[in-house]
């Protein structure tokens, strides 16, 4: 009888730091993927936007002072546009957070200058307002089963109602709104950079510990993902849809307050430039870091994005239509190519691969085609 002889085990080397080839082969995979176009092209496209604007305005744009005014000038945006993170993670939407945010600015003055209420009372009473509309929003679109998209546009309409109400369109001033501590909630700064800054890091610290590292956040993407398995498998859907309107509400709502202590004023209009601004970072964000994910960190990079390019536009001294049409043409444009809706190339693949052969003529060879 005679014996097969068998290969010796393989035995891969192993270096003195106790990785081996295999190990660093798959972590620099991992790494490439992560840098690729399609996780962070919002990053590359931040880049162009910097170098375009330091060449175009090298005296006024490549400085610490424009770092600190896009992070200043765009705090309040970000926390409006994470404020509807955590509904569209559950496929929900939440239009009304642009008048949620004017509420509580316009409450917040009323209380402080008319009531003459202190700063926390007047907050306090506030939030309970954004408390309330998250609340209702959430009894029509989980109880009554109104379509999200229209439950919330009904419910900013009723809220738009109360603030003409209160405040007969025209904004409110006093002195109390400029006067410490309340004045300080916005205005108070560490090294240039101010507390709106802090207050955006925090919440987007908050959602994404949330999202990715807690098993509600992992049931939110199963409801948005496919809400009737999700409650076959046992997954409250309603009660997390219902949660994350109130938290878009409160969140919109601490965002009004910090608007009228950063200007000064009760604006009844103060949501309204932040509603369209607020779902185009979150869809762009999307495409970022987890793609197919609305995410709180693409979010926050993708307010930077535009909020870089709209203060260099407004340093080079542009026309006034060029901001609009910066952020449309860049929100654009990112959503195409960091989303991967350029498919030509794969699309003439595929034809190519599924169209019959063509015989070749008469006394020519066949010459195959070249792999791309």
């Amino acid at each position: 009888m005679t014996s097969t002889p068998t290969r010796a085990a393989q035995v891969r080397p192993v270096r003195p730091d106790g990785t081996t080839p295999h190990t660093l082969a798959r972590l620099g995979r991992r790494t490439v993927a992560a840098l690729s176009f399609r996780s962070i092209g919002a990053v590359y496209v931040w880049l162009v936007i910097v170098v375009v604007f330091s060449v175009w305005a090298p005296e006024t744009f490549p400085t610490a002072i424009t770092v600190k005014q896009v992070l200043n000038g765009n705090a309040v945006a970000g926390l409006v546009a994470l404020s509807v993170v955590p509904p569209l993670a559950a496929r929900v939407f939440d239009l009304s957070v642009a008048y949620t945010m004017s509420l509580t600015s316009v409450l917040t003055a009323r209380f402080l200058v008319s009531a003459g209420l202190g700063p926390g009372t007047a907050i306090a009473l506030a939030m309970t307002a954004a408390l309330l509309v998250g609340v209702v929003n959430g009894i029509v679109v989980v109880v009554l089963r109104v379509d999200s998209f229209i439950a919330t546009l009904a419910t900013g309409a009723l809220v738009q109602s109360l603030i003409t109400m209160v405040t007969d369109d025209s904004s409110i001033t006093g002195v109390q709104l400029l006067a410490k501590p309340f004045a300080d909630l916005a205005q108070l700064d560490v090294g240039g950079i101010t507390l709106p800054v802090l207050y955006l890091l925090l919440a987007a610290v908050a959602i994404w510990f949330l999202l990715e590292h807690t098993a509600t956040g992992r049931r939110l993407y199963a409801t948005g993902f496919n809400a009737d398995a999700a409650r076959l498998q046992g997954v409250r859907t309603d009660r997390l849809r219902f949660m994350t309107l109130v938290t878009s509400a409160l969140l919109s709502g601490f965002a009004g307050i910090v608007f009228a202590s950063q200007v000064g004023s009760g604006s009844p209009t103060a949501g309204t430039p932040y509603l369209l601004s607020a779902y185009a970072a979150a869809f762009v964000g999307a495409t970022q870091l987890r793609a197919g994910r609305f995410n709180a960190w693409g979010t926050v990079l993708a307010v930077l994005l535009l909020g870089t390019g709209i203060t260099g536009l407004g340093l080079a001294t542009s026309a006034q239509w060029a901001a609009s049409l910066f952020t449309g043409s860049v929100l654009i444009v990112a959503l195409v190519l960091t989303g991967g809706r350029i498919a030509l190339p794969t699309a003439l693949r595929r034809r190519k691969a599924t169209s019959p052969p063509v015989p070749a003529a008469a006394g020519a060879a066949a010459v195959p085609d070249k792999e791309e």
